[in-house]
């Protein structure tokens, strides 16, 4: 690691261990917040980990709500990182979510497209994986509304530690081969696990620097 990165982690992790808080949770734009902070939007399947990767990420255990309902986050959540906040985490609904209504699904594409399309302080998304699957069909809807409204992202794997390095070296690098597909994709790939702490720091880091 060179001594440039361990000083971006060691600022990620300085400015991580201060203040987190719960801005609010907006079902409809009209309810989005003043958009005074570069927001940092992290999406991913219902189960894939998101909850618990964004707690892992602030070091708190019950910033962001886990649940063992799938699916049950139908509104943008937003939490302030840093007082006044340097940047912003919003927690967008979970989707491939098999029991969901037909009309909550339209929702939730409403929802995500507009903010993703019209949201000018969205700096960066973080599309979770899970590592034991790699990218399914129903990630790829999320990777091609990205796409689409030009927003730049990054993949990342969740529940590394699920499986075993030489398996999870084989799909960073699909993924990785994936991501390089994509006009609006980082090529780089993270792989994390919220339960050993692995790829955390440089997760922080990586939000960080997406805000410049």
């Amino acid at each position: 690691m060179s001594e440039g990165q361990e000083e971006a982690i060691e600022a990620a992790r300085k400015l991580f261990a201060g203040p987190v808080s719960f801005l609010l949770s907006a079902p409809s734009l009209k309810f989005l917040p003043d958009a005074i902070a570069p927001e940092i939007a992290f999406a991913g399947r219902s189960n894939v980990g998101k909850s618990s990767l964004l707690n892992a990420l602030v070091g708190r255990n019950a910033l962001a709500r886990t649940s063992n309902t799938p699916g049950r986050t139908q509104e943008l959540n937003f939490f302030d990182v840093g007082t006044p906040p340097v940047l912003r985490l919003v927690d967008m609904p979970g989707y491939g979510f098999a029991k969901a209504p037909k009309d909550v699904v339209k929702q939730w594409r409403f929802l995500v497209n507009d903010y993703l399309r019209g949201r000018q302080a969205l700096k960066r998304a973080l599309v979770l994986i899970d590592a034991r699957h790699g990218i399914k069909e129903v990630d790829t809807d999320i990777l091609d509304m990205l796409d689409a409204a030009a927003v730049s992202y990054r993949l990342v794997l969740t529940k590394a530690d699920k499986i075993k390095p030489t398996e999870l070296a084989e799909v960073a690098s699909r993924t990785a081969d994936a991501a390089r597909k994509r006009p609006a994709a980082h090529p780089e790939i993270l792989s994390t696990s919220s339960d050993t702490g692995q790829g955390i720091a440089e997760l922080r880091a990586a939000v960080l620097s997406a805000i410049g």
